[in-house]
C-alpha cells in the first residue's frame, strides 16, 4: 500500500503546511506549474516525487520532467499531465489516446479548481488537486491525498489549507 499526496500549481511556492503533508506521504505527485525548481528539490529531499511540467514551467523544468507521466503503481495505471481537461471535455492533444487506452487514474492540474470525477464512459477516476500555491484566482489552497492498495484507490481526502485574502 502507498500513501500518495497529489498537488499542482505551486507556482514557486512551498511552505511548512505543504511539507507537513509531504512528510506523511510515501510518494508525492506534482501535476505541473511547478515554477521555481526549489519546490521539487525540497520535496525530493523528503520523499520520492513523480511530476510533469506545466505551461508556466521553463526549459530547465521541461528537461527534468515530462509533459506526460504514465506509470503503474501497485496495480494501478496512472496518467498525469498538466493540461488534460475533464471527462467529456478532454484536451484535444490526449483525447484519442485516452479513449483507446484509458488509465485507471487520470490526473491534471492547470485549472486551479479541485475536481474529483468518475468517468463512467472510460471507467477511470479523474483527479485535479486544485492549486496549492498562492498565485492565481483560487480562494483556497488545496491538495488531495489517498492510498493505493493493489488495484484499489482508498481513503481519498481533500486537504484545504488557509483561505486566501
Amino acid at each position: 500500500m502507498k500513501k500518495i499526496l497529489l498537488l499542482s500549481d505551486t507556482h514557486s511556492y512551498i511552505d511548512d503546511q505543504i511539507l507537513k503533508y509531504v512528510k506523511q506521504a510515501d510518494e508525492v505527485w506534482h501535476a505541473g506549474d511547478i515554477g521555481d525548481l526549489k519546490v521539487t528539490d525540497i520535496i525530493k529531499e523528503l520523499k520520492p516525487l513523480r511530476a510533469v511540467y506545466g505551461n508556466i514551467d521553463d526549459a530547465v523544468a521541461r528537461t527534468e520532467f515530462p509533459l506526460d507521466n504514465r506509470f503503474t503503481i501497485e496495480k494501478v495505471d496512472v496518467w498525469m499531465t498538466h493540461i488534460g481537461g475533464y471527462p467529456n471535455k478532454y484536451n484535444l492533444r490526449i483525447r484519442e489516446e485516452i479513449k483507446v487506452n484509458p488509465p485507471k487514474i487520470f490526473i491534471s492540474g492547470h485549472s486551479h479548481i479541485l475536481k474529483v470525477q468518475f468517468d463512467k464512459k472510460l471507467n477511470l477516476l479523474h483527479l485535479n488537486p486544485g492549486a496549492v500555491g498562492k498565485h492565481g484566482f483560487h480562494k483556497v489552497r488545496t491538495m488531495l491525498r489517498f492510498k493505493i492498495d493493489e488495484a484499489d484507490i482508498k481513503e481519498l481526502e481533500i486537504i484545504e489549507l488557509e483561505k486566501r485574502g
